[in-house]
C-alpha cells in the first residue's frame, strides 16, 4: 500500500446518461436553501449555470440565488414528473464520456496524495487506506464529523453505492455511532464499521451500552489525534496558530471505557502491524472499539476559507 496515492474513486455509471445530460443544461437544487456552507462567496457560486430550484416551501426559492427555473412542490411528485421527462430525452453516452474524460483530466492535473511517515507513525489517511485493505473495501462505513470525515471519503475507496453513510455538511456529530448500529441491524449480514474522532465519539458514546446489550456487531475506530480536529485545523490556517479549547489531551482512555460498557477495546499506534491489527478487530466477536493514534496535527484539503469561492480553495 504506497502512502502517496492519486485516488481513483469508482462511479456506477450506468443507468445515469439522461440524468447527466439535465445535469449539464442546469444546476438542480432539491430542498436546498444555498447556505454559505454550500455557496462560500456568494456571487461567485456557479456563475455559469442556470438553476432549477425545487422546495416545497415558496419562501426558500430565489432567497440566497435567482432561480431560473422555480418549482413549488413535494420533491417525491415532482421528481417522479421530472423522471418521465429525462427519460423522454434518451441516453448520450458521448456526452457522458467527455465528462468522465474530463473528471480524469483534473484527477491527472491534482492528485490525490500525502506524505506518509518514515518510521511507525499512523497518518490518518494511512489509517483509512489500511481501514480499506483490511475490510477489502467490502464494510459499509460511517462516520462522525470532522476531519476524518473528510479522509475516509478521499481514501476509502468504496466500490458500490450504499457503502458511505455519513451526515454530509451538517456537522452533527455523533452521528457515526447511531448510524453504524442501524445499519448493521438492516443489514445484519453486512460488516459495519464506523470511523470517528475522539471529539465526536464522546457525543453519545453510551450508545455502546445498547451495542453492547443487543449484541450490535459494530466495529468502531477512532481516529484519535488528541484535538478537535478540524476546528484546530481553522485555527492553525486562519487564526495564526492560536488554539483556543480544542486540545482533547489523553482522555479518555477508550479502552477503559469501552471495557466499562461491556465492549471489547483496544488500541493500535504502529502503522507497520495496522492492517493485521485491524483484521483481528474485525474478526472480534460483537461490538469492538478501537482507538487508533494517529498524527496530532495533520491537515484535510482542499479546503474554501469562509466566505471565498470554490476556485479559491486551499491545499
Amino acid at each position: 500500500m504506497n502512502g502517496v496515492v492519486a485516488g481513483r474513486h469508482r462511479r456506477e455509471r450506468e443507468g445515469c446518461h439522461a440524468e447527466q445530460l439535465a445535469v449539464q443544461k442546469h444546476l438542480r437544487a432539491l430542498g436546498a436553501r444555498f447556505d454559505d456552507r454550500i455557496t462560500g462567496k456568494l456571487s461567485e457560486f456557479a456563475p455559469r449555470a442556470k438553476f432549477i430550484h425545487i422546495d416545497v416551501d415558496p419562501a426558500e426559492i430565489s432567497k440566497n440565488v435567482p432561480a431560473h427555473i422555480p418549482i413549488v412542490g413535494d420533491a417525491k411528485h415532482v421528481l417522479a414528473k421530472l423522471l418521465v421527462e429525462y427519460r423522454a430525452i434518451g441516453p448520450d453516452p458521448a456526452r457522458l464520456d467527455a465528462w468522465w474524460s474530463r473528471i480524469e483530466g483534473w484527477r491527472a492535473k491534482h492528485p490525490l496524495a500525502y506524505e506518509d511517515s518514515a518510521d511507525a507513525e499512523i497518518k490518518p489517511q494511512f489509517m483509512i487506506q489500511a481501514l480499506h485493505e483490511a475490510t477489502g473495501g467490502e464494510a459499509i462505513i460511517t462516520s462522525d464529523v470532522g476531519q476524518h470525515q473528510m479522509w475516509t471519503a478521499q481514501y476509502y475507496d468504496f466500490p458500490e453505492p450504499r457503502r458511505w453513510i455519513n451526515s454530509g455538511g451538517l456537522g452533527t456529530m455523533g452521528f457515526g455511532l447511531p448510524a453504524a448500529m442501524g445499519a448493521a441491524v438492516g443489514c445484519p449480514e453486512r460488516l459495519v464499521c464506523c470511523v470517528a474522532g475522539d471529539g465526536s465519539v464522546q457525543m453519545n458514546a453510551q450508545e455502546l451500552a445498547t451495542c453492547a446489550q443487543n449484541k450490535i456487531p459494530i466495529k468502531v475506530f477512532i481516529m484519535n489525534n488528541g484535538y478537535l480536529g478540524m476546528v484546530r485545523q481553522w485555527q492553525e490556517l486562519f487564526w495564526d496558530g492560536r488554539y483556543s479549547h480544542v486540545d482533547m489531551g489523553e482522555f479518555p482512555d477508550f479502552v477503559k471505557l469501552a471495557e466499562a460498557y461491556g465492549v471489547t477495546g483496544m488500541r493500535f499506534a504502529d502503522k507497520r502491524t495496522l492492517v493485521d491489527d485491524i483484521k483481528r478487530a474485525l474478526a472480534t466477536d460483537g461490538p469492538v472499539l478501537v482507538d487508533v493514534r494517529v498524527t496530532r496535527e495533520e491537515n484535510t484539503y482542499p479546503m474554501i476559507p469562509a466566505g471565498h469561492a470554490a476556485r479559491e480553495m486551499v491545499g
